[in-house]
Formats: structure tokens, sequence, C-alpha cells
């Protein structure tokens, strides 16, 4: 899938840590590449970092954004020129923690709905310390612990976890494929759809684990009432054992 002229790689390979595209623009600021396993901030998700080595050295990527004709690299550094084939080298570790702190935001947010019936009025999703805002009336702090303990124990199973594409009609008839409030499904034809066995089937379009087991465990770090109905929770993430 494209944004623009930009081909999404991490929509098919969350695990693409190196890729080479041709550059399609120069900015002031930037490159817009053809292809790119940078996912761009956006959806919740802070932006990748990283590197691109091109012909006159490397350069840090400090930002990805989606702009109109594809996704723009934010650069430190010198700028490549049009045409040139360059080589982006993603921060792995800064991805990886982002990727697990994803889709335990999935499942968490699957859980508390499932249990509450709230939906997710907001979310971001950091490599540090993430947060996930909830439509609900009263912050019961001991039901959320106890929620985080429930998907916890999920977690620890080892859920495989698939990406599909998926006919946006047929999308819309399975039940909670978006559990975002005030929030219209995407005018896309073909959805991309990420599954959490026996947890969670969203439509999404961030990079996730391939197991749970990869993720650890969640720890709540502190808790907001943002509004009468909105009931917010930080978290951050132990080491898988």
């Amino acid at each position: 899938m494209r944004h623009g002229r930009t081909e999404l790689l991490y929509l098919d390979d969350s695990y693409l840590r190196e890729f080479e595209a041709e550059v399609i623009d120069v900015r002031e600021n930037g490159v817009i590449l053809g292809a790119t396993a940078f996912h761009p901030t956006g959806g919740g998700l802070v932006s990748d970092t990283g590197f691109i080595a091109h012909s006159r050295g490397v350069s840090r990527v400090s930002e990805a954004r989606f702009v109109d004709e594809g996704v723009l690299h934010v650069l430190e550094g010198d700028l490549p020129e049009v045409r040139e084939v360059v080589r982006g080298t993603l921060d792995w570790e800064r991805r990886y923690r982002i990727m697990r702190m994803h889709t335990s935001l999935h499942a968490l947010s699957a859980v508390v709905s499932r249990e509450t019936g709230a939906l997710v009025t907001g979310n971001q999703v950091r490599p540090d310390v993430s947060r996930v805002d909830f439509s609900l009336e009263t912050l019961d702090r001991e039901l959320i612990r106890r929620l985080v303990d429930r998907t916890n124990s999920l977690l620890a199973e080892g859920r495989p976890v698939r990406i599909s594409w998926i006919p946006r009609e047929e999308a819309l008839k399975i039940p909670g494929i978006t559990k975002l409030a005030d929030r219209l499904p995407p005018e896309l034809e073909v959805w991309r759809v990420v599954e959490i066995e026996g947890i969670d089937l969203q439509a999404d379009g961030g990079p996730h684990v391939r197991n749970t087991a990869e993720i650890g465990r969640i720890e709540v770090v502190d808790f907001e009432s943002k509004g009468r109905r909105n009931k917010r929770v930080y978290f951050t993430l132990s080491e898988p054992e």
C-alpha cells in the first residue's frame, strides 16, 4: 500500500530494519522516498527514527511525517540527490519497543472494552511511557488494575498476532472492528486488520509484534481524569522473561 508516492513497507513487515529506496523529492528539511520502513508520526504513534546512508554521508532521520506527496523523512545532516538510491536503517531498539507497546495497547483496549463497554477516546504510543483514554464516567482504579492483570495473563499465553487485508465492506461486518470513539471508518477499499488471537481484531495501520510473548507485562504508571467521560491510563512495559 502507498501513501502518495511512497510504498509503506512496514505494513507488510514490521520487522524490516533496513531497506533501499529511491529519492523522489528533496526538500529543505528532508527527503521523500519511493518506499520506507519508517513509520511516520500518526495514529497515536510517535515516529520511528534512524539513519539514511547516501552518497554524501549518513544523515540522521529525526522524524518521518505524512505529507501529500508521500512520507517525508526529516534529516539532520547533508541531503541526498533526487533519483539517488539510499539505504535506510531504523533505530531498532526504539521501533521494537514501540511495537511491543502498540500491541499491548490493542490488547488492553480490547479487554477494557469487552468488560466495560468503553471505547478508546485517545492514545499515544511512545517507547517509554504510553497512554490510552477510555470513555468511562468513573475512574475505578482497582477495576483498571484488575483488567490490566487479566490482559497480562492473556499476553503471557503467547498469542500469535496476524496481519490480513480485508475488503472494506467485509471488514465493516466484523463486530468491534474499530474501538475508537468519534472516528469514522477509513475510506479505503481494503483494510489492514490486526488480529491478536482470541483477544482483539481491529483495523490498524501501525507496526506490531508477531506474538504476545514478546511484550512483557503492562505496568500502570498513573491515572488521570480528563473529563466526565474521558479517563486516562498511563502505562509502561517490563521486559519479557
